[in-house]
């Protein structure tokens, strides 16, 4: 049973959501809350699996909420789904770097919604990479150097799956482009997961740009 606290400031959002997660057998929803404060509450009282967090809401936004959940101890294992009324750019970079696994408009289709949290609790990013990439390459202003011990404990072929990770390549792109199996890749991703203390394929692509691995292309011909 995968397990998902709604945190929105509009009842009757709450209630379609609720409706339409409730009506899909292995998803359950065991909490509710109207403002950031009381989201990151109900989240640390019922550890769920997956949070939906509206981004606009009284007392605390959504971003500052995420951040807060993602950076609890006791919630390693929630992932954030961020929602929004509005396809801006900003709103999925700062909801990226507050720990969140992906970002999803309110108009979305109520099997797109599914499919959404069911891919957020694998520990998907709900980007493809292209998409991904394009934002961090946008809003970064300059890779940061990693001066910590984790970049240092990459292996080699670590640190290259990671940069070819950070290009938007799938596991498929980078097994073709390392000619190792697409298991062999899978490995690696993992232990890079570990070892960054990411929790997804999204915080990879940030910590490939932190690391300066990947630069952004700024001013780039279309």
């Amino acid at each position: 049973m995968v397990r998902v606290v709604l945190v929105d400031d509009q009842p009757l959002l709450r209630r379609s959501l609720a409706m339409v997660i409730g009506s899909e057998p292995g998803l359950a929803v065991v909490g509710e809350a109207d403002n950031g404060v009381d989201g990151v509450a109900v989240t640390a009282a019922t550890r769920p699996d997956v949070v939906l967090m509206d981004v606009r809401m009284p007392q605390l936004d959504g971003l500052q909420a995420t951040r807060r959940i993602c950076a609890h101890p006791d919630l390693r294992s929630t992932r954030v789904l961020v929602l929004s009324m509005f396809e801006l750019d900003e709103y999925v970079h700062e909801a990226l770097h507050a720990g969140a696994s992906g970002f999803l408009l309110k108009d979305t289709r109520p099997e797109e919604l599914i499919d959404a949290i069911l891919r957020t609790h694998d520990g998907q990013s709900l980007f493809a990479p292209s998409i991904l990439t394009r934002l961090v390459e946008h809003y970064v202003s300059a890779p940061r150097r990693s001066t910590g011990t984790r970049a240092g404990r990459l292996t080699g072929r670590e640190v290259e799956v990671l940069t070819l990770v950070g290009r938007g390549l799938s596991n498929d792109g980078i097994a073709a482009h390392l000619t190792i199996s697409v298991k062999t890749v899978k490995t690696h991703v993992s232990h890079l997961l570990a070892k960054l203390d990411a929790r997804d394929r999204a915080q990879l692509v940030i910590a490939a740009y932190d690391a300066g691995l990947v630069t952004p292309r700024r001013n780039a011909s279309p």
